[in-house]
C-alpha cells in the first residue's frame, strides 16, 4: 500500500465503535500471528472498557486513527497510576493493511507530546519479544528495555518486556 500523505492520517479522541474495533484489531491479530487465545481478547476488552470508564480529560490520552475513514489504529496514555510509577502506554496498534505507512509513528509522537504537555516524568509500557517493529518505534523514541520474563499466558508463552522513558519536563 503506498503511504498515504500525513495529512490523510487523521486522529480523534473517540468515535462510536472505536472501543469495539480496538478490542476486535488486538484479538484477531494477536491469534493470528501469536496464538493468543480468548483470554487475551477478554483482558483487553474489561481493560480498555475500564480505562474508558474512568477517562479524564487531563490525566489520561485516547486517540484513534483513520486512514481516509477507515479505522487504521490507536494509542492511550493510562495516567491512573501517575501519582507513583508514571503512565502507561496502552493499546498501541496499527491494523495490518496499514502498517508500514508511518501511522504508529504519528500515534507515539501525540501521545508523548501529550505526556510533555500534561508534566508527566515517566511513561512505562508492556509488550512482548517479537514485535520488533514496534520496539523499533520505542527505541527511537527513547524508550530503553528495563525488564523481561518468560510467562505462560492467552495460551502461549512469551517473553513480556517493560520499557520506559523518562521525559525532562
Amino acid at each position: 500500500m503506498q503511504s498515504p500523505p500525513l495529512s490523510d492520517i487523521q486522529l480523534s479522541r473517540y468515535f462510536p465503535g472505536a472501543v469495539g474495533k480496538i478490542i476486535d484489531l488486538h484479538a484477531t491479530y494477536y491469534h493470528d500471528n501469536w496464538g493468543f487465545n480468548g483470554t487475551f481478547e477478554t483482558q483487553v476488552g474489561r481493560e480498555l472498557s475500564e480505562f474508558i470508564s474512568e477517562y479524564k480529560e487531563n490525566r489520561d490520552g485516547f486517540w484513534v486513527a483513520t486512514v481516509g475513514g477507515r479505522f487504521a489504529g490507536s494509542i492511550a496514555i493510562d495516567g491512573r497510576g501517575s501519582t507513583n510509577q508514571g503512565v502507561r502506554l496502552r493499546w498501541l496498534i496499527v491494523a495490518p493493511k496499514f502498517q508500514g505507512l508511518g501511522i504508529g509513528g504519528v500515534l507515539l509522537s501525540k501521545a508523548l507530546g501529550f505526556c510533555k504537555d500534561a508534566g508527566y516524568k515517566r511513561i512505562y509500557l508492556w509488550t512482548f519479544k517479537g514485535l520488533e517493529a514496534a520496539r523499533v518505534l520505542y527505541e527511537r523514541a527513547g524508550f530503553r528495555l528495563c525488564e523481561e520474563h518468560v510467562v505462560d499466558q492467552w495460551g502461549a508463552s512469551i517473553t513480556e518486556q517493560m520499557f520506559e522513558i523518562y521525559l525532562e519536563v
